[in-house]
């Protein structure tokens, strides 16, 4: 049971979760104003929601007809048995309970009592997360099945993951911090087409309507490239835009396996094929965060 269980958390998928908090960690450092109990009380409520997601997304895609025998990517806890749909809930409302108490208490810490309007402003933003995290796939008219899911991957993974992260620490926000934002909200929706790509057989024959459903095999995958190639654009941008050091450009040491990653999605066909470029991408995506933003630091 243990074993069902972080299976269903999907731990190669928790990289993006620790890349957009890490991003805004090493921007606050780069600016002198880290704090490692703000960036550690992120890490902790963003993988909590990223759970949450996970255990949403096994329950929905059961529930709704996306994890069926026609599936071609790795069987799911509720889809096998393993789970059952009414644990998977109880799971779902335990990890909704733990991000909203860890949120809660990141709040706290980053604004105390003198800070009440923008305590309810991120609340807000909390609550919205784990609104998006729940009905990705497990609501009545789940968003991902009509292929918004990229936009809310972009939109949380990126911009309101790393300035959201910036700004608890700082308590203001640089407009250029959004370039690295837009590195990580690239990168993070390459990742979710890339599975997407993945069980484009399987979604369609559900009606769940992933862009790449949408796009057909071929464009999916010129998208995809698109998106490698924003994230690494982004990257060079921000340097350019504020260059003080050869050590910025750190970032380069990772461009072999984003390379990688756009050629193997290009070429390889099947589920099977493809399935190891999904972590591959969440792997990637972590390695880059961490020289780009080494880069900045140094």
């Amino acid at each position: 049971m243990v074993k069902a269980w972080i299976s269903a958390f999907r731990p190669r998928t928790l990289p993006l979760a620790l890349s957009c908090i890490g991003m805004g960690g090493f921007m606050a450092a780069a600016n002198g104003v880290f704090s490692g109990t703000i960036v550690a009380l992120c890490v902790l409520t963003t993988l909590f929601l990223q759970i949450l997601s996970n255990l949403a997304n096994d329950y929905g895609d059961s529930k709704h007809g996306a994890d069926s025998v026609h599936r071609e990517g790795p069987m799911r806890a509720v889809q096998a048995g393993y789970i059952t749909a009414a644990h998977m809930k109880k799971g779902m409302l335990l990890f909704s309970m733990l991000s909203l108490l860890s949120g809660v208490l990141l709040l706290w810490v980053a604004f105390g009592t003198d800070g009440i309007l923008l305590f309810l402003v991120f609340l807000f933003l909390g609550l919205a997360s784990i609104w998006a995290a729940i009905n990705y796939t497990a609501g009545d008219k789940p968003y991902g099945y009509a292929g918004l899911g990229d936009l809310f991957v972009f939109i949380f993974f990126g911009l309101v993951g790393v300035l959201g992260t910036y700004y608890l620490q700082a308590q203001e926000l640089s407009g250029l911090v959004v370039l690295p934002a837009l590195i990580c909200g690239f990168f993070s929706t390459a990742v979710l087409n890339v599975n997407n790509i993945r069980d484009i057989n399987s979604d369609k024959l559900a009606g769940k309507r992933s862009l790449p459903v949408r796009l057909g095999p071929k464009r999916a995958r010129v998208y995809h490239a698109f998106l490698l190639l924003g994230g690494v654009l982004s990257a060079f941008l921000y340097v350019l835009l504020t260059f003080q050091s050869w050590w910025q450009l750190l970032f380069v040491l990772a461009l072999p396996l984003v390379y990688i990653n756009g050629v193997n999605v290009w070429q390889r066909k099947t589920s099977q094929e493809l399935d190891p470029y999904l972590k591959q991408m969440a792997m990637t995506t972590l390695l880059f965060v961490l020289l780009f933003g080494l880069g900045q630091v140094l």
